[in-house]
């Protein structure tokens, strides 16, 4: 809008079909494995600062020349693969790079048009864009930013805080630093990944300076500095300045070359460079163009001499430049990171609850990543509320414990707009209603207001199976079967405002009752948790593991977390609810899957092969809860399952199952209880019924005090972990223990 829409691009850039792309490419499409090709992949060296082809890989890798030679797939893959290694696979645009020019830009250059952006993008990548005398700006957007500000509005919310300004917090605040220290840090910006977790937990930082260093040094290249960079800061190595004039150059990264404006200082220092020509020596050496490298070597090593320096000694050093030079990062780039990571540390290690709860807003459309932070919120001790009418906002929000309670405890609230498919205009115009008009009293209340114009039937569905409309005192499976009869209402007393008439009820809101919602039992359980699933995205309230742990520590069953934190290829031993597949066909005619699990800690995939596809279709159903043999190989920090064997986990537990002792104050769970036990059917369990009642006979509670009475069913019953999640579940139902 300011320099004009045709003045102003975005820059595109090239995909290229590299060894491994163009390997995994050529395999999709010939409909060959995916673990194959992926292991064949693994066969090719992957160094990003220097990609090796496809011939360079064959020719020093014996497995893959094998396989070639041994297997007409894989030759035929290679065959494939190898004319198209090289050719752009796909355009896109540059994470952060903009063109402005003085005229429009169709004048200059050719402009390609992006699907996905009403913004033009350059025809040139960001080398020929300067070519045609353009000038490049980057401006990265980071909704890291917004996090930040979504948690200090929360922060400033709080009764016990005055202000706070993350531009002007402590550098050195000590939680922040044993926080990160410990490696938890997730949902920090640029620390969170698993082997950034790993070196965090290693180097202990204590000072700014060291995330500098560590979000410089985490890249491919350099990341092998830091073991060394790690034993220097503690005093396992001996540090070394490379020559006495530059320990003030380099003190502060532990005599390791990390920074380009570290690279530019020593050539000043050592060799009397000027800062015009040191910034040519740090390009030269980032290109490793050998002519100009050659000339650079004179002037470095003349100048070095000129200033004392040994000659021999100015040559050793110029090599030892050289080489980090290739890695150096901009080290006002690395500082303007390292200060929005420490910011959000900062934020996490003192406002847990408003810090998550932002970062969580902000991540509204992605379940797996609301999945990962309600693990850091159970880790943390801190309760994720389920979504409610009367109490969600349409973004994540922090109820604060009551008056004279710690001021530091609080949870957070489900949003209603991270509810899958309700939409957030929708639900802002919900809660405007409430903030407006008040709290809705009831279900009649609720739907009398309900504005059918911004929420239709499907988002009703969906706000019940997600639990937000439980505050109304009617189980979910009571609304979600009478959902017609509600908007039919919400639609009648619409259209009655509409025409400025009479209320439905007659002016005053009608009781629940006038709904006439049949009396139905809820969903069991585990139906109950998959319907929350489909709504949410994960489960919210609880996991259908849970039934499930006692058989799985019997087990020794691994969770998905600790899976990723050992970060060791082998076999294990798993549970997981089935939420996901997709099958098929190899190019031999072979059928496989891909299986989408979940268990407590998170969701993976695992590959089944033909055979044991064949033998466990039909166990492989969304909500079959599955005990898993897999073998796991990591790919840097990613996972790959595959089944070696899978078996449903209630045929693992009718083994163990047990008998059951329920204390109940009246008859009212006896009904819910006997239909339970007839479902499952016959087995080998005892269950007794345990009754308070006063010691004269009368209702329980009168004068005389209470005593226990104690019922043993006839028969034996099926007394599954299913069965003692169902009737912990019930309402009416004071203790339930296994027999």
């Amino acid at each position: 809008n300011k320099y004009g829409r045709d003045h102003v691009a975005q820059i595109i850039t090239f995909g290229k079909l590299q060894a491994r792309a163009v390997l995994r490419d050529v395999g999709r499409v010939l409909e060959m494995p995916y673990g194959y090709v992926d292991r064949i992949c693994k066969l090719i060296p992957n160094n990003p600062a220097a990609p090796v082809t496809l011939s360079q890989a064959i020719d020093g890798e014996q497995e893959l020349q094998r396989l070639i030679s041994e297997d007409p797939d894989v030759n035929r893959l290679i065959s494939i693969a190898r004319p198209l290694e090289g050719l752009y696979r796909h355009a896109s645009t540059h994470a952060a790079g903009v063109v402005i020019g003085d005229r429009p830009l169709d004048q200059l250059i050719p402009l390609y048009r992006d699907p996905r952006s009403d913004m033009p993008v350059t025809g040139f990548n960001m080398k020929f864009v300067e070519s045609a005398g353009l000038v490049k700006f980057d401006f990265l957007g980071l909704k890291t930013l917004t996090v930040l500000a979504r948690a200090e509005d929360l922060v400033r919310a709080r009764e016990d805080v005055d202000d706070i300004d993350v531009a002007k917090i402590p550098l050195d605040d000590p939680a922040t630093f044993e926080m990160i220290g410990r490696g938890e840090t997730t949902g920090v910006f640029q620390l969170e990944s698993a082997g950034m977790r790993d070196v965090l937990r290693n180097l202990k930082p204590d000072a700014f300076e060291d995330i500098i260093a560590v979000v410089a040094l985490y890249r491919p290249g350099p990341m092998d500095n830091i073991p060394s960079y790690i034993n220097r800061k503690h005093g396992r190595e001996e540090i070394d300045f490379l020559y006495p004039t530059l320990e003030g150059i380099l003190k502060e990264t532990n005599g390791i070359i990390i920074y380009q404006e570290q690279v530019m200082q020593i050539a000043q220092e050592l060799a009397g460079y000027s800062l015009g020509s040191a910034d040519l020596l740090r390009r030269a050496m980032g290109k490793k163009i050998k002519e100009e490298m050659d000339q650079q070597r004179h002037v470095f090593v003349d100048g070095a001499v000129a200033k004392g320096v040994p000659e021999t000694r100015a040559s050793e050093i110029f090599d030892l430049v050289d080489k980090f030079a290739g890695y150096g990062f901009n080290k006002s780039h690395a500082a303007a990171y390292a200060l929005v990571a420490y910011q959000t540390a900062y934020m996490k290690a003192n406002y847990p609850v408003e810090f998550l709860a932002a970062s969580m807003t902000l991540d509204m459309g992605n379940t797996d990543k609301l999945n990962i932070f309600r693990q850091e919120l159970d880790r943390l001790g801190i309760d994720l509320l389920q979504p409610d009418i009367n109490s969600s906002f349409a973004m994540f929000s922090v109820e604060r414990a009551p008056d004279g309670a710690d001021a530091d405890t609080g949870s957070i609230r489900y949003a209603l707009s991270a509810v899958k498919n309700v939409g957030a205009a929708a639900m802002d115009a919900l809660v405007t209603d409430r903030e407006e008009n008040g709290r809705f009293r009831d279900l009649s209340d609720f739907i009398n207001r309900l504005d059918t114009s911004h929420i239709n039937k499907r988002q009703m569905e969906n706000l019940v199976r997600a639990g937000a409309l439980d505050c109304f005192g009617y189980n979910r499976r009571q609304l979600f079967e009478n959902i017609e009869l509600l908007m039919r209402h919400a639609n009648a007393a619409l259209q009655a405002r509409t025409d400025d008439q009479m209320g439905l009820f007659g002016g005053e809101a009608a009781p629940a009752q006038a709904f006439n919602l049949s009396n139905l039992a809820d969903w069991p359980p585990m139906e109950r948790l998959r319907e929350e699933f489909d709504a949410i995205g994960f489960y919210l309230s609880a996991h259908p593991l849970d039934a499930y742990e006692t058989v799985l520590k019997q087990l020794k069953a691994q969770s998905l977390a600790e899976v990723l934190s050992s970060g060791r290829d082998g076999m294990v031993m798993l549970g997981g609810a089935v939420i996901g597949k997709k099958e098929r066909t190899s190019a031999k005619g072979n059928r496989y899957a891909f299986v989408q699990l979940s268990d407590p800690s998170g969701v993976y995939e695992v590959t089944v092969f033909s055979e044991i596809l064949n033998q466990s279709r039909e166990f492989l159903e969304v909500g079959e809860s599955l005990f898993v043999k897999a073998a796991v190989q990591f790919d840097g920090e990613t996972p790959r399952f595959t089944v070696q064997s899978l078996e449903p986990l209630a045929q693992r537990a009718a083994n163990t199952a047990c008998g059951m002792r329920v204390v109940v104050r009246d008859e009212a769970p006896l009904a819910p209880l006997k239909e339970v036990l007839d479902r499952e059917g016959k087995g080998r369990g005892e269950v007794e019924i345990i009754t308070r009642v006063a010691n004269g006979g009368g209702p329980a509670g009168g004068d005389g005090g209470e005593e226990e009475i104690t019922i043993h069913l006839a028969g034996r019953y099926a007394v599954t972990p299913v069965v003692l999640m169902a009737v912990r579940s019930m309402q009416g139902i004071l203790d339930v223990q296994e027999l």
